[in-house]
This record gives structure tokens, C-alpha cells and sequence, in this order.
């Protein structure tokens, strides 16, 4: 396992480490070398991503008192859409991001085990994926920076398996000929050849697989950030540190020329109020384009602009249905689990698993069975009961070799859950036609970064999708309340 790796996991096991010292069970240890890796990561990050690291980023720099494009997110999405504006743009266009969590200490993008897949039931999905690994192969032709190391995101292409009972069979036949006709290289399993490449799974009540054996699999989602971000800024994109804590809106007569540019009820966003840390001090940033790009917070962000506030006869009546869920993510080892050939799988009951380089350890996670089960988001604590009680049993069955694993640690980490579908609410608000929206992902948004960010470059650029079309993903849906899910056979 390589240093960057492990400095990866680490870091998002900060806060979980004191939790898991107190964990006292039979299958539970901790590592004696953790605090040394924690230590490096911390120091390792201050060097990569320290305020005062690279002009634009230094904390004494003041905002500009105007932009042409301001992005409220500096993750991997906001990162994106910043690169893909300064790439595609004529020179001259101005763009800042801002964030409030410059360490990214509970940002969605370093919490995440990075998978990429294209396995999807919706064409727009399998499409963006499929972009997005191809820019992920071919990251260095993209993102290197001049005298800095180029960017390595350790794609590891070990595939991505799902898993089907006789229940899921028909979904998950009709999902395979929708992505083989988008290109994805996808083969089905009957069990018995599903047996005969991974003889470590236990196919008990297993009726189909479908494998991805090529462009899927994981890598380094805290490395494709840091690539995003420092070529973003070589390009001449600003990233300033602070909170947004309101707008200015300005609103023009329904009559006149001009208003073959607006639309709706004819509102703009003019101007982002930004609080600077460790200050009361807001600094108005006049703006001409706005993107939230703002993750599992990007409902707070739309509610600063009463989005959801309104009546039924206004187009701010819909919220942004956006909001963060958190997930628990367990790191375990297993000194005679699969090797090189254990892919990502996913079970019918829910559960995903991977392993973590080469020494025997393994990823996993699982989602709860309904909105009951929601666990806190006010906090980044881990619950280690919900791994005995909701995947260790599973787990253990559908691998028997894990039946004798010791949890190393966990982490959590947040989701920009989209509520009424899961899927990405991509493009312009109808209330105000100068906001951009790139949100809701639901935990595919680093996987699909690269596409989002070349398609809001188009649509504020171009005005409209051009290499790929994601209009299905428009807040048109949102508006209408109807929901447009991937149709899962879990």
C-alpha cells in the first residue's frame, strides 16, 4: 500500500480514532502506528493546501470586489467547474470559489473510497461516468501543473461487481443492455461462472453478477481534489476562504429588450455576501455568474435565496432538495481474504466492499434500510454497532474468509443527498437565470466530477450542453416533483 494511500485513510479517521480506542470486542484492534500516519497527513496537508501555500489561496489576500463567475464549493465539483471554466474560456474570464472548509476536514470528496463505475440504469449516468474515468486515465495530458510532480490518482482498475438474487435478475439484464449500447464494458455472470472467478464468494442465493472488467474500479478522491484544485489555480482561478451568508438580488422590468436575457420573474443574483474567517467582517463580491457547487450544504446555500420560500405560483416554491445524510465507512483486515482478484462488489442486501492495497485490508460500507435509520448528521462520529449488527453478518456470510476480520478503524462522512431521486440536479435555477446548480449527487459526485465540470463550463459558456447532455438532470424535475431514479436491483 502505497504512503499517499494510507495518509488518505488516515485523515479521515481523525475524528474516529479516540471512538475505536474505546471499542473493547473480539474481532476489534487498533493500529500502534496510526498517530505517526496521522501526523504525516496533517503536516502533508498543511503543506499542500496551507492559505498562505500559493497566491490566491493566502488568507491576507482580499476578495476581489467583483468576478465574473463566483462558485460557492472548492471540492472536487467546485474544483472541477473551476478548472473547465479557466480551460475552455477566452482569457480574461474571472473565477473564485469559495470555501469555508479549506482542510476539507468534512468535505464529502476526502471522506469518499472512490469508486467509478458504469453500471447505471439512466444513459446520462453510464455517459458521464465513462467520460470521467477516460479523464481520469489520461489525468496527467490534463492537470499537470508546470515545475510541480504530475497529478497520480491510483486508479486501480480491479472492476466493479454487483451482485443480483433471482429478484434483481430482470433489472439488472435490462441495466446491462442499456450500458452496453453507451459503450461500457460490462459481462454477466450466471453463478456458476461467478463461482468459477471469485471461488472466495459464496453464491448461495446469488442468480446473477454483472462485472465490470475494464474503466472501473476506485483510486485517490483527496488526489484527484488536489489536481483539480492546483491547476484551477495555475489557470488563474482564485479560491478564497470564508462562509457565504447571503445575496443581493436584483430584479428587472418584464418589459424591454433586455428581457430576451431574463427569464422567469425576471430576479438576478448581483452579489455574494462572504464572511472571512475568525471575522464578523462579510465582503460583498459582485458577480455576473453563480454556481453552488456547495455538497451535502447546498440546501442551505439555496434557502439564502428563499428557494423554497415561495408561493405555488412562484418558481421559488421548490426547495433544492439537497441535504447531507451521513455514512459509515470501516476499514478492516483479513489475513486470508481475496487478493488481487477482489473487485469492488456490491450485495443484494445492500453492502459494498473493496479491498485497500495489497496487506489484507478491506473497505466497506452500507447505507441504512430507511429514513428512520438516518443517522445524526451534527456529527462525524462513527457507530461501530451498526457495522456488527448491519454488515459484519452479511459480510461474513457472503465471504467466509471475513468471518475471522478485525476492524483497524472507520470513519464518516457526509453525502449531498438529493431526497427526491438520488440523482444530480444539474443547470439553471428558473428563478434566476445567472444560477448554476451542480449538487445532489447522492455519492456519485466524484466519480461523475470531471463531466459535471465540462458541462457547466458549456452551459455557462456556451449556454448550453454540448459534449454531453445532462438535461434529464435540470431542475425542471425538481419543479414538477417527479422523481427520476436509477432503477437498482438492491
Amino acid at each position: 500500500m502505497s504512503l499517499p494511500s494510507l495518509a488518505t485513510v488516515f485523515a479521515r479517521q481523525l475524528r474516529s480514532l479516540a471512538a475505536a480506542s474505546k471499542m473493547v470486542h473480539h474481532r476489534s484492534s487498533s493500529s500502534s502506528n496510526s498517530g505517526k500516519f496521522t501526523d504525516r497527513f496533517q503536516k502533508d496537508l498543511k503543506t499542500s493546501f496551507s492559505l498562505t501555500d500559493r497566491e490566491g489561496l493566502d488568507e491576507r489576500n482580499r476578495p476581489p470586489h467583483e468576478t465574473d463567475v463566483l462558485i460557492i464549493g472548492g471540492g472536487v465539483v467546485g474544483s472541477s467547474i473551476a478548472y473547465h471554466l479557466k480551460r475552455d474560456a477566452e482569457a480574461g474570464l474571472n473565477v473564485t470559489v469559495v470555501e469555508r472548509d479549506c482542510m476539507y476536514t468534512r468535505a464529502s470528496t476526502t471522506l469518499s473510497v472512490g469508486g467509478i463505475r458504469q453500471q447505471f440504469s439512466i444513459p446520462a449516468n453510464v455517459e458521464m461516468s465513462m467520460y470521467s474515468v477516460e479523464f481520469i486515465k489520461t489525468i496527467k495530458e490534463h492537470l499537470c501543473v508546470d515545475d510541480a510532480d504530475p497529478p497520480d490518482v491510483q486508479f486501480n482498475q480491479g472492476g466493479y461487481l454487483i451482485l443480483a438474487t433471482e429478484k434483481g435478475v430482470d433489472q439488472m439484464r435490462e441495466n446491462h443492455k442499456i450500458q452496453k449500447e453507451c459503450g461500457a464494458m460490462v459481462n454477466l455472470m450466471t453463478a456458476k461462472q461467478l463461482k468459477s472467478k471469485f471461488p472466495w464468494i459464496n453464491t448461495e442465493g446469488i442468480a446473477l453478477a454483472s462485472y465490470g472488467y475494464d474503466n472501473e474500479g476506485w483510486f485517490d478522491p483527496w488526489s484527484l481534489l488536489k489536481a483539480f484544485k492546483e491547476k484551477a489555480l495555475s489557470l488563474g482561478a482564485q479560491y478564497i476562504h470564508g462562509e457565504v451568508t447571503g445575496f443581493d438580488i436584483s430584479k428587472v422590468p418584464r418589459a424591454g429588450a433586455e428581457m430576451a436575457y431574463y427569464t422567469g420573474s425576471g430576479r438576478r443574483v448581483k452579489t455574494v455576501k462572504v464572511r472571512l474567517p475568525n471575522s464578523p467582517e462579510t465582503i460583498p463580491i459582485k458577480c455576473s455568474m453563480v454556481v453552488i457547487a456547495a455538497g451535502p450544504w447546498s440546501g442551505e446555500v439555496a434557502e439564502l435565496l428563499d428557494i423554497g420560500k415561495g408561493s405555488e405560483e412562484d418558481l421559488l416554491h421548490r426547495c433544492l432538495p439537497v441535504c447531507p445524510r451521513k455514512r459509515y465507512v470501516y476499514m478492516f483486515h483479513a489475513p486470508d481474504g481475496p487478493g488481487l482478484d477482489c473487485p469492488l462488489f456490491v450485495d443484494p442486501v445492500g453492502f459494498y466492499c473493496r479491498r485497500e492495497g495489497f496487506g489484507g485490508n478491506y473497505l466497506c460500507g452500507r447505507g441504512p434500510e430507511g429514513e428512520e435509520d438516518e443517522p445524526n448528521t451534527d456529527n462525524l462520529q462513527v457507530d461501530y454497532d451498526f457495522f456488527e449488527t448491519n454488515i459484519w453478518p452479511h459480510l461474513a456470510h457472503r465471504v467466509p474468509a471475513f468471518e475471522n476480520l478485525k476492524i483497524k478503524s472507520a470513519w464518516a462522512g457526509f453525502y449531498d443527498y438529493n431526497t427526491l431521486d438520488q440523482n444530480a440536479i444539474i443547470g439553471n435555477h428558473p428563478a434566476y437565470p445567472n444560477l448554476y446548480m451542480a449538487t445532489g449527487f447522492s455519492g456519485h459526485g466524484i466519480q461523475q466530477s470531471p463531466a459535471v465540470g465540462l458541462a457547466i463550463s458549456d452551459l455557462i459558456l456556451q449556454g448550453k450542453f454540448c459534449t454531453l447532455d445532462l438535461s434529464d438532470f435540470s431542475f425542471d424535475r425538481v419543479m414538477q416533483n417527479e422523481p427520476f431514479k436509477e432503477k437498482c436491483i438492491y
